[in-house]
């Protein structure tokens, strides 16, 4: 029995035999040619060729996985019409005049090398995108065809790795689970491995010889554990078992209500950082989402992402959730979340300085920027705003200032919104719960960040691990908090929820419930098991 140790993207157990994937050689030669332009033509009719086989993929993922899963293979051809690439193959081809194969191949190493070195963990997970769409045109222009899984039972698909069009490609029925030996949590395999809720793991070195053999994916702890012994085996065999009796059991709560026996309604929704989660969201049959981190938005990019690109993605989601509520959290960045374009000074204690909504009053035009995006797409859904780390009413007041005046824009330039979107904020700081009863006479609700304000009340940094065995979510102290919360929210008619982490803790539940919570917002997975506790409250 051999045990590798890897990193989980999606957790899960499968057992099976591993089949290694055996990719479609790409390597090409270095050919001398009498005629470029000939090359160059052949180059655009591969192309021609790759972004049909793109549609084909896009079409079958948008059935399977929907579409914030297919998304990529859009983007794979619009990386196929980028100048900057078309222009390198092209200037290869004039300048050394050497064959279409070896010009697409070099071009392909050169962006991916570029990517990959790369400091933002998005940026580098491009780089086997660029890699991808080469390939493919190497396919094209040399007559082959691509990579299939053969396998005749359901298999433990390994590989060096994996790109999005393969594992869309692939007979789902025939896959218990990937592993790739490279490969990263922000790849698009990875998301659609947890689109797909198959385990998969990262970052194994695996050798040929484990071929056929069988095998145990941990996506708990990440391990890959090849020719386990008949204990090992059968101690995962009952975990699987119990997973998919589990997951059976919890499936039967799809549709249903998230409410106690004797009647007490709790809305339970979920917490996405980008498009890529809401098939998450839906699969798992969250009532909405409560918390849509706009962060992300901003961390993906090299510069200040534009309107345009903030409407399209707030849009996407309000559309793809179909009416169900969308809360989504203004800029939230500072402490634990750097961006390099906005600049900012060291601080000594970031967790308590330069961050969230100081930096959007700061700073109104980002502000209004994402303002301006989020109402013009509250017109596609059923879009709510909500403001974090407030502590105090006058901040509050600046926000609808600022507010206002977006509105007042949008209205004189004749763009179309929503002039009702509720708008809330994140109760994050003693202060803010100690003005609650103040604040609440202000928004339209609450939102409980729990892990803000865990570490605040305690005053104890939670990127401390030196401090793990203290800080402790259940103290009375926050838990109080909570309730002084609730209750003052209540008084002036508008409802209080969590969306931190606390939420999806499970033991806490029914307390939360007796606190009079109006919601939940928790990671999709959780969605099912916190609704099958209250529906088994009295």
């Amino acid at each position: 029995m051999k045990v590798l140790e890897g990193k989980s993207v999606f957790s899960g157990i499968a057992i099976g035999k591993i089949s290694i994937l055996q990719k479609v050689d790409t390597s090409v030669k270095r050919v001398h040619v009498e005629d470029p332009e000939e090359e160059v033509k052949r180059v655009e009719a591969a192309r021609e060729q790759a972004v049909a086989q793109l549609q084909k993929l896009y079409d079958k993922a948008l059935q399977e996985v929907g579409e914030s899963g297919a998304a990529i293979f859009e983007v794979h051809q619009m990386m196929l019409d980028d100048d900057d690439y078309l222009d390198s193959i092209h200037n290869i081809i004039r300048t050394e005049s050497v064959n279409a194969e070896y010009a697409v191949a070099t071009t392909g190493d050169n962006f991916s090398s570029m990517f990959a070195q790369m400091d933002d963990d998005y940026m580098k997970a491009r780089a086997a995108d660029v890699k991808d769409i080469s390939d493919r045109l190497v396919r094209v222009l040399s007559g082959h065809g691509d990579g299939e899984l053969e396998a005749s039972e359901p298999v433990i698909v390994v590989a060096e790795d994996l790109a999005p069009s393969e594992t869309v490609q692939m007979d789902k029925s025939k896959v218990l689970a990937f592993v790739t030996r490279k490969g990263s949590s922000n790849s698009h395999t990875a998301i659609l491995a947890r689109t797909m809720n198959i385990p998969a793991l990262i970052n194994i070195e695996y050798d040929e010889s484990m071929d056929g053999k069988m095998a145990v994916v941990d996506g708990k702890s990440g391990n890959l554990i090849v020719g386990p012994d008949a204990e090992t085996l059968k101690k995962y065999e009952d975990m699987r078992a119990d997973e998919l009796a589990q997951r059976a059991m919890l499936k039967e709560l799809k549709g249903k209500e998230t409410v106690t026996k004797s009647g007490r309604k709790l809305h339970l929704y979920a917490n996405i950082g980008s498009t890529g989660d809401v098939a998450n969201v839906l699969a798992n049959d969250a009532e909405g989402i409560g918390l849509f981190r706009s962060e992300f938005v901003y961390l993906e990019k090299e510069d200040y992402p534009t309107e345009e690109e903030q409407f399209q993605v707030y849009k996407t989601v309000a559309q793809n959730m179909a009416g169900k509520k969308v809360i989504i959290r203004t800029l939230d960045i500072g402490a634990d979340k750097q961006i390099d374009y906005f600049n900012m000074a060291h601080e000594e204690n970031p967790a308590m300085g330069y961050r969230a909504i100081r930096i959007c009053l700061d700073r109104p035009e980002v502000f209004k920027t994402q303002l301006r995006a989020l109402f013009r797409a509250s017109m596609f859904g059923n879009i709510s705003i909500m403001y974090p780390m407030i502590i105090s009413v006058t901040e509050v007041k600046q926000i609808k200032t600022i507010v206002a005046e977006v509105k007042a824009e949008l209205k004189e330039q004749g763009i179309p919104f929503r002039d009702d979107v509720e708008q809330g904020i994140m109760i994050e700081t003693p202060a803010a719960v100690m003005i609650s009863d103040l604040l609440a006479k202000e928004v339209d609700f609450f939102s409980i960040g729990t892990n803000d304000l865990t570490q605040y009340t305690l005053a104890i940094d939670r990127q401390n691990a030196k401090l793990d065995n203290i800080y402790d979510s259940h103290h009375e102290a926050v838990l109080r908090m909570i309730q002084m919360v609730v209750d003052n929210a209540h008084k002036e008619g508008i409802w209080a929820g969590i969306c931190g982490e606390l939420g999806a803790d499970t033991t806490l539940t029914e307390r939360f419930v007796e606190m009079g919570l109006d919601e939940l917002s928790v990671s999709p997975t959780f969605v099912l098991p916190v609704r099958k506790i209250v529906r088994e409250m009295k």
